[in-house]
């Protein structure tokens, strides 16, 4: 029972300091922790005093384990009081924060001078020892140490990546695969989404090393499944798929049940719609607010800084005996997009009607809570900082995907709308690509991130070929210029920006179904048509009633009946009236290099 009593006062400690804008043990500890805010540096200045950040996660294990140990410990917090400014933040509600030290894993502790510049960056645990030796020799010499290393100017004079820099980048591909474990990279272990959507696609093309790699890495990554609640942990540490880290965080999820959904549609194993199906029902068991609306995370720990190997090694019964790891409340905009987006494509490829209308009662739910005037999205009920570009973005895509799965012109429409908004609030005026938050006054700039600018090119070109509406090439592009200079495009890992290079450089494939919305033959169809195993397609359902599709790029004749057309770069064909005859055409191009 001390366990249990624990636990949930931990989780409610979270919840009240999210009702009241606090960090997360704000009392109790000793240290004033206070929030980020645009005149942190200017106080710091006054009072001659460095600032701290420690930027945690609420479902981090280690976090708590720094919250407990280090930060409770006298000396530690004899120097923090008299010689910092404190500044806790949950990085799940800062993305502006969290993009900027993403690399650095959680808990992340940044030092700063009054001026703004960075002292110090830390990843992960800190004793409290080190700590101590730490803060104060920061406070004998407050100039940079070694772990700030200046940046590195990027070239942009290429709009796009050249012939040279994708065979580096093909290459690297490779060098950074695991041939041994599977995955990428050598230390830890998960499912990199952007390197296995990129090797499922070279597979459809008759690449052997792609599919052994693609299928290797979905494989191992079953490990990472929870057998008993579904969903899957963050990630293995070890260089091999053994030794979980606990916490169920949104990215994971939805990253996993999107490829999950990709290679199902591929490779018709049992296994890979067995894995996406888990996610999803984990989601709705424990990551659905009552309204369909969908949850942040789920802790590792069910107490807060004890590990929690042997919990997760229990049945049901005896895990819920012994209480259940907290759940983050917030019902983010991002989150919300990523999830919407991976189960509209779970629907396009299982065809099962349940996952469409979890993702279009989520979608409501957030059009209804977080949109923006202009088509855009906040982060939060109400944002300190925001708007942020992951928002809009999330649900622009997510968008797409609902219309691409449904043919439902209103998503559409919604996708165009936030193009709209990421283009007027968050395109850079100095360099190429889209920032990571909009411009605000006495803030510092906040700068473009490879992987969300990857995410813009790919949605802003898949919108431009929905639409032909050239404003969305020109998006897709801007994005582009960012991910083509060397210095960003060889970031590990290098698949995103494969993928957003290959998109834009050609058509996709383009199915469309002409007939009555209320039409079972139509119906079937499009619903052929959606499972095609790819996620760069444009598939339309041009039902007369509701007026011209969006772009008219193709003329097709009438007919009685609902009929299917399949267009590449070089050619349409003829009408195909019956399903399984479309099947049938549609697995054939499915296999063709």
């Amino acid at each position: 029972m001390r366990a249990d009593r624990r636990g949930t006062w931990g989780a409610a400690l979270m919840i009240v300091a999210g009702l009241f804008g606090l960090p997360a043990h704000a009392a109790g500890d000793g240290i004033p922790w206070r929030n980020w805010s645009d005149d942190l540096f200017a106080q710091s200045q006054r009072e001659h005093k460095l600032v701290l950040l420690d930027l945690e996660a609420v479902w981090c294990h280690w976090c708590h384990v720094m919250d407990q140990q280090t930060y409770r410990d006298a000396a530690v917090i004899k120097l923090m009081r008299e010689r910092y400014i404190t500044v806790k933040v949950d990085q799940d509600s800062r993305p502006d924060l969290s993009n900027r030290y993403e690399d650095y894993g959680w808990p992340a502790t940044i030092i700063y001078a009054p001026d703004g510049r960075e002292l110090v960056k830390r990843s992960g645990y800190i004793p409290p020892a080190g700590m101590v030796s730490l803060l104060q020799a920061v406070i004998d010499d407050p100039t940079p140490g070694p772990s700030i290393t200046p940046e590195v100017k990027p070239d942009f004079s290429a709009a796009v990546i050249t012939s040279s820099l994708r065979g580096t980048l093909e290459k690297l591909v490779v060098e950074q695969y695991d041939a041994e474990h599977g995955g990428w990279g050598f230390s830890q272990k998960f499912l990199d989404a952007d390197s296995v959507e990129y090797c499922l696609q070279q597979s459809r093309r008759g690449d052997a090393d792609a599919t052994r790699m693609a299928r290797q890495t979905l494989d191992a990554q079953r490990k990472l499944l929870d057998p008993v609640w579904g969903g899957v942990y963050q990630y293995s540490t070890g260089g091999d798929w053994l030794t979980p880290h606990f916490e169920k965080i949104m990215s994971m999820q939805a990253n996993n049940l999107r490829i999950y959904a990709l290679a199902w549609a591929q490779f018709h194993d049992p296994a890979d719609l067995k894995a996406a199906q888990a996610i999803r029902d984990y989601l709705a068991r424990f990551l659905t607010r009552a309204d369909g609306a969908f949850l942040t995370s789920q802790d590792a720990d069910v107490v807060p800084g004890e590990h929690a190997a042997d919990y997760f090694a229990l049945a049901d019964a005896a895990r819920r005996a012994r209480g259940v790891p907290a759940v983050d409340s917030h019902v983010y905009a991002r989150e919300n997009g990523w999830a919407i987006e991976a189960l509209a494509m779970l629907h396009a490829a299982s065809g099962e009607p349940g996952d469409l209308q979890a993702a279009i009662k989520a979608a409501g739910v957030i059009v209804e809570q977080r949109s923006l005037p202009g088509g855009g999205f906040r982060h939060d009920q109400h944002d300190p900082a925001g708007p942020y570009l992951g928002d809009t973005l999330a649900m622009g895509r997510a968008f797409l995907a609902l219309y691409s799965a449904s043919g439902d012109r209103r998503w559409l429409a919604r996708a165009q709308s936030a193009a709209q908004f990421i283009d007027a609030h968050f395109a850079g005026h100095r360099q190429p690509g889209y920032r990571t938050a909009a411009s605000r006054k006495g803030a510092a700039p906040a700068q473009p991130l490879r992987d969300e600018n990857v995410r813009m090119a790919r949605f802003a070109n898949r919108l431009f070929r929905y639409t032909g509406d050239a404003r969305y090439r020109l998006s897709a592009q801007r994005a582009m210029r960012f991910i083509a200079a060397p210095e960003i495009a060889r970031r590990f890992p290098a698949a995103g920006a494969l993928l957003a290079s290959d998109e834009l450089s050609r058509e996709p494939l383009h199915f469309t179904v002409v007939g009555n919305k209320d039409d079972a033959v139509a119906a079937a169809l499009f619903a052929t048509a959606a499972a095609f195993p790819s996620a760069y397609t444009r598939t339309e359902w041009w039902d007369r009633r509701e007026g011209s599709l969006a772009n008219s790029d193709v003329q097709y004749p009438r007919f009685p009946k609902a009929a299917a057309y399949i267009c590449t770069e070089r050619s349409c064909s003829l009408p195909i009236f019956e399903p399984p005859a479309f099947s049938t055409r549609l697995a054939t191009l499915a296999r063709a290099p």
